[in-house]
C-alpha cells in the first residue's frame, strides 16, 4: 500500500493569495508530518516542473510510504532540464553549482532554499548579489528531498555528518528560504553541529489576499531579506555591502507603495528571470 499526499501550494506555504485569505495559510501539515515514524513518512518540495514529474515518477511507484509532495499550481520558472532534475531528485539534496560562484571552494555565504518559491526568491536573490557584489562566494544548495536535512540515525534518508558538511560546509553561515514554518527546519538540523549558523527564513502567519511578491515580502522571504541576511552574515564584509542594503530597502518601500496604488507587484519583479 501507499499513499501519495499533494498539497496545493497555497494551501500548505501561503506563497500564492491572489483569492483566498488566511484560512488557506497554514503549511503546519508539514510539521504534522514529518514527527511521524521515520520508516514510513517522505517529503518532498520539487522546485520546478521537471522535478515535481521526477518525483511523482518516484512516488507511485513506491510501496509502504505516505509521500508527501509539495507543489504549485501557478506557472513558475524551470531551472533544470528533465536529465538534471533525475539526477537532483536521486540525490535529494545538492549543489546549484551553475547558480554560485564558490567554485567548489571556501563560500562567503551558502544560501539554501526548499520549496518552488524559495527557490526562486533564493535565485533572485543570488544573481542580486552576483551583480552588485561580484566578489562575494555565494554557495547555493537546493532540497528536494526535506528528510535529507536529518541524521542518518533518526531517518533513513538523513545524509552523513560527512555529506552534510560538504554541502554547507564546517562553518559558514547558511540562509535558508523554507516553504512552510522555520521551526521545521531548525527541529530537523537539531542532532547537527553548530546549528546557530543556519539562519531559517519561512512563514511567519503575515499576510492575506494580496499580491504573490507582497506575500513573500510580509512574511520576510524576499529576494531583498535574503540579500540583507546574506550580507550581514557573510564571511566577507564587502566595502559595498551597505549601499546594497539601502537599495533593498528602498525597493521594499517602493514595492509596498506600488501594490497599494496598482494591486499588482513592481514589473521589474513580477517579470524577473535568471540571467
Amino acid at each position: 500500500a501507499q499513499a501519495v499526499v499533494h498539497h496545493r501550494q497555497q494551501a500548505v506555504c501561503v506563497r500564492r493569495q491572489d483569492h483566498n485569505g488566511f484560512t488557506h495559510q497554514d503549511p503546519g501539515f508539514i510539521d504534522h508530518v514529518v514527527n511521524k515514524k521515520a520508516e514510513i513518512v517522505r517529503v518532498y518540495l520539487p522546485p520546478d516542473a521537471n522535478c515535481l514529474l521526477s518525483v511523482m515518477d518516484h512516488c507511485l511507484r513506491s510501496r509502504h510510504y505516505v509521500n508527501v509532495v509539495i507543489a504549485g499550481k501557478h506557472p513558475a520558472p524551470q531551472w533544470l532540464t528533465m536529465e538534471a532534475a533525475v539526477r537532483h531528485c536521486a540525490a535529494g539534496i545538492g549543489v546549484w553549482q551553475w547558480a554560485g560562484n564558490d567554485q567548489g571552494g571556501e563560500p562567503d555565504v551558502v544560501m539554501a532554499c526548499c520549496g518552488d518559491v524559495p527557490t526562486l526568491e533564493t535565485l533572485a536573490a543570488v544573481s542580486i548579489l552576483h551583480e552588485h557584489l561580484s566578489n562575494l562566494k555565494v554557495r547555493v544548495v537546493n532540497v528536494v528531498d526535506l528528510m535529507k536535512l536529518t541524521s542518518p540515525r533518526e531517518h533513513p534518508h538523513g545524509m552523513s555528518e560527512e555529506a552534510f558538511e560538504a554541502l554547507f560546509t564546517a562553518d559558514t553561515h547558511v540562509i535558508f528560504s523554507f516553504h512552510g514554518y522555520p521551526g521545521a527546519i531548525h527541529q530537523l538540523l537539531h542532532a547537527r553541529p553548530h546549528t546557530s549558523r543556519f539562519h531559517v527564513r519561512g512563514y511567519i502567519e503575515e499576510g492575506s489576499t494580496t499580491t504573490p511578491f507582497q506575500m513573500v515580502v510580509l512574511n520576510e522571504t524576499s529576494r531583498y531579506h535574503l540579500v540583507i541576511d546574506a550580507l550581514r552574515r557573510s564571511r566577507t564584509q564587502l566595502p559595498h555591502a551597505a549601499a546594497l542594503v539601502a537599495k533593498c530597502n528602498a525597493i521594499l518601500g517602493r514595492q509596498a507603495a506600488y501594490v497599494a496604488e496598482h494591486f499588482d507587484d513592481l514589473p521589474e519583479i513580477a517579470h524577473w528571470s535568471w540571467a
